[in-house]
């Protein structure tokens, strides 16, 4: 299951995220209107080991971006691991990639194809929130190999000098 968190001021991306991504089986879209109810939602959702992507439509004005900026680094510090799309406008997309540095997946324009864009964003994040699960799951698959090709050392050892005879 993917959690998609959606904050949108204006209402102006959300529907079409959501009919983007409807299979309710394997995704769930979110929207905010507020930062408060945004961040609340990603503190409750802590515990959730879900894929969770964060899109973040940022406002025209300039003098916003650092309350984006704020909300990137509060988003970031409650789960490291959650996904942030940031879709702003074009033409202020300098100036938000220079303010907003740091911990930010994509930056898209906000275009007629920004959806497709977004939608190819989040089936990376998927596939990368996949591949490290089944890394750990390789590493302890390894680790348990180990220790067993480690005691059968240890007992073949132990049945070497106990019982020269067999060898």
């Amino acid at each position: 299951m993917t959690h998609l968190l959606c904050y949108d001021d204006h209402r102006s991306f959300t529907e079409d995220v959501r009919k983007r991504f409807a299979d309710t089986s394997r995704y769930q879209v979110i929207s905010f209107l507020t930062h408060q109810d945004f961040i609340a939602h990603c503190e409750k959702e802590k515990e959730n080991n879900a894929c969770k992507v964060a899109i973040i439509g940022v406002p025209d004005a300039p003098d916003q971006f650092e309350t984006i900026e704020k909300l990137t680094a509060d988003i970031k510090k409650i789960d490291i691991k959650t996904g942030l799309i940031l879709l702003a406008p074009t033409d202020k997309m300098d100036e938000l990639k220079k303010i907003v540095r740091f911990n930010i997946d994509a930056y898209i324009p906000k275009n007629s194809n920004s959806i497709l864009r977004v939608h190819n964003t989040v089936k990376k994040l998927i596939s990368e929130h996949n591949i490290s699960i089944f890394r750990n799951r390789r590493n302890i698959s390894l680790y348990f190999l180990l220790a067993f090709l480690l005691l059968a050392a240890i007992l073949i050892l132990i049945a070497r000098f106990r019982f020269p005879g067999y060898f």
